[in-house]
């Protein structure tokens, strides 16, 4: 009996190809991304390219920087910026109506949304999400107190303005399969106002590769900023309100007393004529040098100027500033406050906010002590180990597995 002839295309269907399996596909949702000069912004950005580099397909929506829609590819992220509008009580903020994303949902077709936050694009993203029925992780990098100097909220307003913020907070980010934030101090905060979903701490996390000890005298990296070669604390972060720099200033003449020494300031922001006047006022005009904005990539050759880094802000759900300065060996004075004192631990030390003579005591020791300052850079080096992005990159991509199955 003859054998029954297949066609090429039956024979292929008796033995099907498999296809191939496609990368993980995110859509991170944010606010706020470079240019944007802030913690958010930079966090936001590392981890999508950091995702992309590790072989994921990742997408990004945000705010257009210049106004326009517009869709490019960065880092090997396809970032999709919304149409913007600048905000008038702030000189870099834009603000986002965004159309329903259902469409861009549509188009892109992620296995997760991981939100960077619960404002504008952020809560639109995930709206779009839960119509689409893809899953939410949420990483939290808000505090009431980030924002009461741009909305002009008076002193004797704010609690109930931060009570309200929360309220509007828990209300969004309930909808998240899995949150997240930086440190468990963070979590804590969480849960002490009223969120009642777990959240896992996820540090954010540095690249250990750019950020270490440098072997070159620190003459040659103050050179590069035209920095005079003397002891230098430095700060790092945007020059707003909640950074309380005023403290750092005044601390300044204090140190003076006793070794020769300059404050180098990182950063842009509302702030920084006040704080030139203050420093002139009290006669350290010429020790405190405002470098402005400094690139991402010139970073490490900053931190490289320093010898002790300062961080008296009150408002830090992690501080990857005070991280980097870490991961390069810097000893720390922070503040304090909030998630800060998780990163101080034998590599430097803490001051209570306000607390202006104790600040100058610590900068003081540390710069005028080669041996103290050795062993505090070393404990700060070996501390910032903890925090290898990889490892924060890996433990992101495990939480997309497994709000996905």
């Amino acid at each position: 009996m003859a054998m029954p002839l297949h066609r090429v295309s039956d024979v292929a269907d008796l033995n099907p190809t498999p296809e191939p399996e496609r990368p993980r596909r995110v859509l991170i949702s944010t606010d706020t991304y470079p240019p944007d000069v802030n913690g958010a912004a930079y966090f936001t950005h590392r981890l999508a390219a950091g995702l992309a580099a590790r072989g994921n397909e990742v997408h990004v929506v945000c705010q257009s920087d210049v106004g326009r829609a517009s869709a490019d590819v960065v880092d090997g992220v396809v970032v999709h910026r919304l149409r913007s509008a600048p905000i008038p009580v702030h000189p870099t903020m834009r603000f986002t109506v965004p159309a329903r994303l259902d469409r861009l949902v549509a188009d892109i077709k992620p296995d997760v949304l991981h939100t960077q936050g619960h404002f504008v694009v952020g809560r639109a993203a995930m709206s779009a999400a839960r119509r689409a029925g893809v899953p939410i992780v949420a990483t939290n990098h808000f505090m009431p107190d980030n924002l009461f100097q741009f909305c002009h909220i008076p002193d004797r307003l704010r609690a109930r303005a931060g009570r309200l913020a929360w309220r509007d907070f828990s209300r969004i980010f309930k909808r998240a399969d899995h949150v997240t934030t930086p440190t468990q101090l963070a979590a804590k905060l969480l849960a002490d106002q009223g969120f009642a979903l777990d959240v896992e701490a996820v540090s954010c996390g540095i690249d250990l590769a750019r950020f270490h000890p440098h072997a070159e005298p620190k003459a040659w990296a103050r050179k590069l900023f035209d920095l005079p070669d003397r002891p230098t604390a430095l700060f790092v972060g945007r020059l707003d309100e909640e950074k309380r720099l005023d403290e750092l200033v005044r601390a300044l003449p204090l140190v003076l007393n006793e070794t020769d020494a300059q404050v180098a300031i990182v950063g842009k922001g509302n702030q920084r004529a006040e704080l030139e006047r203050l420093a002139r006022r009290i006669g350290v005009g010429d020790r405190v040098f405002f470098l402005g904005f400094v690139p991402d990539e010139s970073m490490p050759q900053a931190y490289a100027a320093a010898d002790v880094f300062a961080m008296p802000g009150i408002a830090e759900l992690q501080s990857i500033a005070t991280l980097e300065a870490m991961a390069t060996g810097l000893p720390v004075v922070a503040a304090d406050a909030m998630a800060l004192p998780h990163l101080v631990a034998g590599n430097g030390y803490l001051f209570q906010p306000g607390d202006v003579v104790s600040l100058a005591k610590h900068l003081t020791g540390i710069l005028a002590d080669d041996d103290l300052r050795a062993r505090l850079s070393k404990a700060s080096r070996e501390l910032a180990l903890t925090h290898d992005d990889q490892s924060s990159l890996a433990r992101f991509e495990r939480i997309y597995d497994e709000v996905t199955q």
